[in-house]
């Protein structure tokens, strides 16, 4: 199986809302309550795509997960314990796997790819924020050796940091 990372279009945006709500679904089914109709809304995932921040993995020509790649973060940020405060980082935002494709290692490709992508650009660390009754991402996370540095709260509830050098 070859995946791909690229810069998702505005061409993806339907598919890109399609998997969102299909994963909003999921996520509940699993009683995790994450993401909802407020965020992320199309229009934060339009913008993503705008700024040209959006990634999405393609197997066959077919998204199996997305994820946002920039230098942007909540104040909330500043209360993590970061290992590499001198480092040049970048943040992943709303990662998210088709959830026909979960259990399969799309989430973990994902983040391999992306790290890859960030590493060539010269990037020393990679910074994101889960959801801690999402025990699959922050098993995940900590798999691939990210390190927890806080934990902060916003609307949907607390959420860990990590971080990780690259």
């Amino acid at each position: 199986m070859e995946f791909v990372l690229e810069k998702a279009g505005m061409a993806d945006l339907d598919a890109i809302v399609q998997l969102f709500k299909a994963a909003v679904k999921a996520l509940e089914a699993n009683n995790i309550h994450q993401w909802d109709e407020i965020y992320p809304d199309r229009e934060t995932l339009r913008g993503d795509i705008l700024a040209e921040q959006m990634y999405a993995v393609r197997l066959n020509g077919a998204i199996t997960a997305v994820c946002v790649l920039n230098q942007d973060y909540s104040k909330e940020y500043d209360d993590g314990d970061w290992q590499y405060k001198d480092a040049s980082f970048y943040v992943v935002h709303r990662l998210c796997v088709n959830p026909a494709f979960q259990n399969q290692g799309i989430g973990t490709k994902t983040m391999l790819l992306a790290e890859a992508m960030l590493r060539e650009m010269g990037i020393e660390t990679l910074r994101l924020d889960a959801f801690i009754p999402n025990a699959a991402s922050n098993r995940m996370y900590q798999k691939l050796g990210y390190v927890k540095t806080g934990e902060v709260t916003w609307r949907k509830g607390r959420f860990y940091l990590y971080e990780k050098k690259l």
